[in-house]
């Protein structure tokens, strides 16, 4: 292995972790909307350098996430409400796609831990654990989109999941745990027993849901 490529891998490696970081504290509201974003705050939070949480900051530019203020730096993007509906109806194309794919690409080994995920996600709803939900609902998201082998579908739906996420967790009290675990278990249900109907189906109740629970948002 040549010394550019050795270098390269904890580069790689550092970006990813401050973009999970910063990804995570903007979908848990840590980071609100419309709040200013400071490097030097990002860096000690997360103990990383300058260079990748620039680096992870311009992908969540890219996202859609953090947004570019001329001649005022970034700040987090606001939650747009009247547009949600859009987003999770564009989101329903795309986890079909993936569900499918998932179904019938996954290996033995990502079938048995998405299965575990939806279990997991049930069993944190029963006990109303929202940070193992949260923790298990992005674990299974990780290996789904692993395994479905579609770059292009996860490289366009990870944003509007975030945006799924932030949005359910800004407005978690008209929500229903139990519901949106049941639906992530049936999908995954169907992926493990290669039944890619089973795996759409869940996919799209899961939509259903967060349709119903924006709705009801609005509505409020």
């Amino acid at each position: 292995m040549s010394p550019t490529r050795s270098a390269a891998v904890p580069k790689t490696r550092a970006t990813e972790a401050a973009y999970d970081a910063i990804e995570q504290m903007i979908a848990t509201l840590q980071l609100e909307p419309n709040q200013p974003i400071v490097e030097s705050e990002l860096i000690q939070l997360t103990g990383l350098g300058r260079t990748p949480i620039r680096e992870a900051l311009m992908r969540l530019v890219a996202s859609g996430l953090i947004e570019q203020q001329p001649r005022r730096g970034l700040r987090v993007s606001e939650i747009r409400i009247a547009e949600h509906l859009i987003l999770i109806d564009t989101r329903r194309v795309l986890e079909r796609l993936i569900a499918v794919s998932s179904a019938r690409r996954a290996t033995p080994d990502q079938r048995a831990r998405l299965l575990q995920c939806g279990q997991d996600m049930v069993t944190a709803a029963q006990r109303g654990d929202l940070a193992a939900y949260m923790q298990a609902d992005q674990a299974l998201d990780r290996i789904n989109h692993e395994a479905c082998r579609n770059p292009y579908a996860v490289q366009a739906i990870v944003p509007m999941i975030i945006q799924c996420r932030r949005f359910w967790y800004a407005y978690q009290h008209e929500g229903d745990l139990e519901r949106g675990a049941r639906c992530h278990l049936v999908e995954v249900q169907g992926i493990h027993a290669n039944d890619a109907d089973q795996a759409v189906a869940g996919a799209d109740a899961l939509m259903d849901y967060l349709t119903e629970f924006t709705r009801t948002v609005i509505e409020a």
